[in-house]
């Protein structure tokens, strides 16, 4: 872990207007987040974790407060910014997958190298290496629908991986696997985070989070505690057990 933030929130509120009524899905929060860090985001449903997780991969703006991330402060910066640091410096794995059904696995993964001008030669060979690290060299040709969940969450992190990007937002990403694959997509976490990536790990699974160095939780839009975890969980020690709800 490095000494400088990679990720500074400054009293981020987010209010949304519904009818008459206005929800506050944050309401001042300020965490930082440092290069290589490994953060579980745990809260209840509507804590605001979903929320802060979409402000922070720059799906979405903050109502008020400021967010800097990699030394850009993020509301300072036009949609077209805005849309290459997304590609570029972050990855995303969501628990729906988000895999486009008619393009092979190869196809799918290679997509994000499209917009940053890389020849389909070039893209296609970056995105057979990259899942030849996720364990799925042999099913590059696949569609969606030929391949199993945890093979389908392969993909969706190699697709992350495809960039080169620093962070990874992983957004309840054991939510649709059984327990087996769920310790097989964390240990592949692990790796990437073991190789120097920040990774973000949205989830309400108090087992899945115990794989983090740091824990944070948020309560009604607030910040409810933020601890290092001094049980880390390996999903790679042989002698891991993990009962799934």
């Amino acid at each position: 872990m490095s000494d400088y933030p990679i990720i500074t929130t400054e009293e981020i509120k987010k209010i949304y207007v519904m009818g008459s009524e206005q929800v506050k899905a944050l309401d001042g929060l300020s965490i930082n987040i440092h290069s290589n860090e490994y953060v579980a985001l745990m809260g209840p449903s509507g804590s605001g974790k979903s929320t802060l997780m979409n402000l922070l991969g720059l799906l979405d703006t903050p109502t008020s407060g400021h967010y800097n991330l990699n030394g850009n402060v993020v509301s300072e910066m036009t949609d077209s910014e805005l849309a290459t640091v997304r590609n570029k410096e972050i990855g995303f794995v969501f628990q729906t997958f988000n895999l486009l059904p008619r393009l092979s696995a190869l196809d799918n993964v290679a997509l994000p190298l499209v917009y940053s001008g890389m020849s389909k030669k070039k893209r296609n060979a970056k995105a057979e290496e990259v899942l030849e690290t996720v364990g799925l060299g042999d099913r590059i040709d696949h569609r969606p629908n030929e391949l199993s969940g945890g093979q389908r969450q392969r993909v969706a992190i190699a697709r992350a991986l495809v960039n080169d990007p620093s962070i990874i937002l992983a957004d309840e990403p054991t939510g649709n696997l059984d327990t087996k694959t769920s310790i097989e997509i964390m240990s592949i976490l692990e790796e990437i985070h073991n190789r120097g990536n920040t990774i973000i790990l949205v989830t309400h699974e108090p087992d899945i989070a115990m794989h983090a160095h740091r824990i944070i939780r948020l309560r009604d839009g607030v910040l409810e505690s933020d601890q290092t975890n001094h049980n880390i969980v390996l999903a790679s020690d042989p002698e891991h057990h993990y009962n799934k709800n």
